[in-house]
């Protein structure tokens, strides 16, 4: 979820000696159900002493997208022996990688990492790559013993055929496999090739696809659901324990987030998915029992700003968060997506949709829907309400003057309305507009830090301008303080994503941002690199007023909390373990851990109207819960710890998830009393079964 123009050095090694012949080129396009919004340009010569590839990428996507030239050159084993990148990264910062081969040893450099190995059959995995990197990995893989793969600089990666289908919406039927590749991320990729010829990559709402075959994106989205789905059907049947009789958790502390703190030592009780109650006497002769060996029982958590996919499922759940608040997705994607997870063949938190709804202009975000008029955004709004959303989110690139009138007819259509605070608006204007919410906080003190009526806030300015000039703002300025009481008296919700701005403020070349310190060593090597890139390109001598900069965001959240703005939790980043960390920012903040696990869970019940059967183990309620190691009302950091997931009917073991997907555990799993691993669905054995190397 990097890159701008730059030019390669010209290569001097023996391969560019090499006579060669005219070089062929590729195309290769990136497709969102609004269209295309990204290129690849393969140009390939060959010579007696291997292949040489010059290639450039570029997207553009809401102000945002990787502009990249690359340069590789590969031996007659198909394996490379030197990989140059150079450009900007997704968000502006600059990318400069390289990887060598030289006699026997291989080294690779970039603005983020370097290191060296034996030279051996192992493929280099770049940090900032094309999705070139995947064509190059799939040809290898194809050939591989096995189908597997040693990686650098470290890591195995594995191939896996999934199905031979038949497209048809290209104008003629063509024969294509889809495979599965695992091992570079926390969920499997689907590749697409033709007798062996790598054609793309799929996932839902996003297609990489061979140019001829652009038009085929419908199709080709709906299959990657359908068989990504299928993948994580089968890891859902191994990880999942299904409980119908009464089931009794003992020796724990259940956090109330109403009174905000820990009961006293009790046994809760549930029964076909709902809290019975919490019992001070001992289970009855034969009852199912789960020891909960002194840790702290919280309400499932609640993510307020997860923008859902298929495999982010089993990372929330082992987090614990079992329920989220979708603000914006690909449409058809996350429906089928909901109706699966509500059938129990998915593994993933309930959730309340929001519809994205975006202004039609050269910055707009490709997902959703995009709308130049208001009859048409009407039409949309009424879409939406017919298909189940809960709210619509209205983004960047929306014509100010529409936003009034939308979100009169969003309301009179029962859709809670939020969003971003489009370009050339103030935040103030936006909640006089009748906004319920605002997203980020940078989209609420933007107005306080531009000029709202003549800076453009559709590209990565909305977040350079937080780094540059947050600092020096004065939260006691009376138009700040009118603001915050403007939200307190109309009841306006703020969902700040505190990890997912300020971090973005933080992030160094090979320094991750101090959000993800609680998580990042348990994560695959591939994306632990990832996580140690810039986002931005913030100079050296900028360091410490970005570092000012992100102490004023904290100081702004506490300012809000002490007023009295309701605030959800939200991530708007890694699944699950960006929840945690986002709690973790709250706190250090300054708000206490027990009023933020009340915001984490009743608080995110009570935005989505839903109090009254979720966000506390209220008799009767739904038994979603977390059970930790420790307690999290005294050190935040215990919410990272979880031991055993309940979701209804439904028991998970996170340890267990955690390392199907190659994630290093935080915490040993409780034991389930014997009835239970019967099954096999929680054991050892069956969590093997269902990893990635499997």
């Amino acid at each position: 979820m990097r890159f701008a123009h730059g030019l390669l050095a010209v290569c001097t090694l023996s391969i560019g000696l090499a006579a060669r012949a005219a070089p062929t080129v590729e195309r290769f396009t990136l497709v969102t159900s609004a269209g295309p919004i990204g290129t690849l340009t393969v140009s390939r010569s060959t010579a007696s002493d291997g292949e040489r590839y010059d290639n450039q990428w570029r997207v553009d996507d809401n102000g945002r997208g990787s502009k990249l030239v690359e340069r590789v050159e590969l031996g007659r084993d198909g394996m490379a022996r030197r990989w140059d990148i150079e450009g900007a990264g997704w968000f502006g910062a600059p990318v400069k990688e390289s990887f060598a081969v030289e006699g026997n040893t291989a080294r690779w450099s970039s603005l983020d990492d370097k290191g060296e190995s034996p030279a051996t059959r192992a493929f280099y995995w770049p940090n900032n790559g094309t999705p070139f990197a995947t064509a190059r990995l799939f040809s290898l893989l194809s050939k591989a013993p096995g189908g597997r793969l040693s990686l650098l600089p470290a890591g195995e990666v594995r191939l896996e055929k999934v199905r031979d289908v038949v497209l048809r919406s290209g104008g003629k039927p063509e024969s294509i496999s889809v495979y599965a590749l695992w091992g570079l991320d926390l969920q499997p990729g689907l590749v697409i090739a033709q007798k062996g010829r790598f054609l793309g990559t799929l996932s839902p709402g996003w297609v990489f696809i061979e140019e001829r075959l652009a038009g085929t994106f419908s199709e080709l989205s709906a299959l990657a659901g359908e068989l990504s789905a299928s993948l994580l059907e089968q890891f859902t049947k191994k990880l999942t324990t299904t409980v119908e009789g009464p089931l009794w958790l003992t020796k724990v502390r259940v956090f109330d987030p109403v009174a905000k703190k820990n009961s006293a030592p009790t046994n809760l009780v549930m029964f076909r998915g709902r809290v019975v109650g919490q019992r001070a006497e001992a289970p009855p002769k034969g009852a199912l029992v789960i020891d909960g060996e002194g840790g702290t029982v919280l309400p499932g958590l609640v993510d307020g700003h997860g923008h859902l996919w298929d495999w982010a499922g089993p990372m929330h759940i082992a987090a614990g968060v079992t329920f989220a608040r979708d603000p914006g997705n690909d449409n058809d994607s996350v429906l089928d997506l909901m109706r699966r997870v509500e059938a129990g063949a998915l593994m993933g938190p309930r959730a309340r949709l929001a519809g994205f709804l975006e202004g039609k202009s050269e910055h707009s975000a490709h997902i959703g829907f995009i709308v130049s008029s208001l009859d048409e955004a009407k039409e949309k709004l009424r879409w939406y309400a017919d298909h189940g959303f809960w709210g619509v989110k209205i983004y960047n690139s929306m014509n100010p003057a529409l936003v009034k009138p939308i979100a009169v007819e969003a309301k009179s259509l029962g859709l809670h309305v939020s969003g971003h605070v489009p370009a050339f608006m103030s935040s103030e204007r936006a909640i006089d507009d009748g906004y319920q919410e605002i997203h980020h906080l940078n989209q609420l003190l933007l107005s306080f830090i531009i000029d709202a009526e003549k800076e453009d806030t559709r590209t990565p300015f909305r977040f350079t301008a937080m780094g540059e000039r947050l600092g020096g703002l004065d939260l006691k300025r009376a138009d700040v303080q009118r603001v915050i009481a403007k939200m307190k008296r109309l009841g306006v919700t703020h969902d700040p994503t505190m990890c997912a701005i300020a971090g973005m403020l933080l992030m160094r070349p090979g320094r991750a941002a101090p959000c993800d310190e609680g998580f990042i060593e348990h994560l695959p090597v591939t994306v632990q690199r990832m996580r140690k890139t810039a986002m931005l390109d913030v100079k050296p001598e900028q360091y410490a007023t970005y570092e000012r900069s992100a102490k004023k965001a904290d100081e702004a959240l506490l300012l809000l909390h002490r007023s009295g703005i309701p605030m959800v939790p939200g991530t708007d980043d890694t699944a699950g373990v960006a929840l945690h960390s986002e709690l973790e920012a709250w706190v250090q903040a300054g708000i206490p851990a027990p009023e933020v696990l009340a915001s984490a869970t009743l608080g995110g019940a009570r935005l989505l109207g839903l109090e009254s059967t979720m966000g506390s183990l209220a008799p009767g309620k739904l038994a979603d819960l977390v059970l930790v190691d420790g307690d999290p009302t005294t050190d935040i950091r215990a919410v990272r710890r979880g031991r055993l997931v309940i979701q209804g009917e439904r028991l998970y073991l996170p340890a267990r998830i955690h390392e199907a997907l190659g994630v290093k555990p935080f915490a040993k799993p409780v034991s389930l009393p014997a009835a239970l691993v019967a099954g096999g669905a929680a054991s050892t054995a069956a969590a093997a079964s269902a990893a990635p190397g499997g």
